[in-house]
């Protein structure tokens, strides 16, 4: 949890609780249903919570955004990113139940009003985001087709509207279709911790079709 606390000094103390819940509740449910590899959930702040929170080092999101998390899994990037923007609301989706269900007991547990979590496959949703986000789920290529017709047209926040997700590793061939536009971060500008050196944020703007 301190290293959260490291990055993100100015949490009010119910985001402090809900953060610091998280541990417990995952450790509890991933003994059960595997969302975490079993290895890695004593890492859970250093590589899923905080890594989620990179997306919130690039853009700060106002008040009413509405945004997407497609594959969530157990909840990432979707719930860290809800408990540190209390006046956005999210969408968490994913194709496997028991995922969904791993991530709304957590949600439920910590308090979190701005969060639904649905079990489906994004080729069913059909509502309208500022951004749409994610972790590691598909190609950028795949995921951008899928996710197009989900961007909202009007642009609320400083950056226009898209699709920003958490890729590790080589992207080079994933975002050559995109060279133009796309934009390729690098973690490491904003947590200096060894886990983050290869990791990386990709935003690509989309232009959402009027209504």
């Amino acid at each position: 949890m301190n290293i959260i606390l490291k990055y993100f000094p100015d949490l009010s103390q119910q985001q402090k609780q809900q953060f610091e819940a998280l541990y417990a509740l995952y450790t509890d449910w991933n003994a059960k249903i595997n969302v975490i590899s079993r290895k890695d959930i004593e890492n859970l702040y250093m590589h899923h919570v905080l890594h989620s929170l990179a997306i919130a080092q690039f853009i700060d999101f106002k008040p009413g955004s509405k945004l997407l998390d497609v594959g969530t899994g157990g909840g990432f990037p979707g719930i860290p990113l809800a408990i540190l923007f209390p006046e956005c609301n999210f969408l968490l989706i994913d194709s496997i139940a028991k995922k969904i269900r791993v991530g709304q007991e957590v949600a439920n547990a910590i308090g979190l009003k701005n969060t639904a979590l649905q079990q489906k496959r994004i080729q069913e949703e059909k509502a309208k985001f500022d951004f749409v986000v994610s972790r590691a789920v598909m190609p950028l290529p795949e995921l951008e087709r899928l996710v197009r017709k989900n961007i909202a047209y009007e642009q609320k926040n400083a950056l226009p509207n898209g699709l920003i997700t958490l890729k590790g590793g080589d992207v080079q061939d994933e975002t050559r279709s995109f060279k133009n536009i796309v934009s390729i971060i690098e973690i490491s500008d904003f947590f200096e911790e060894e886990f983050f050196k290869t990791k990386k944020i990709i935003y690509l703007p989309l232009k959402g079709q009027k209504k």
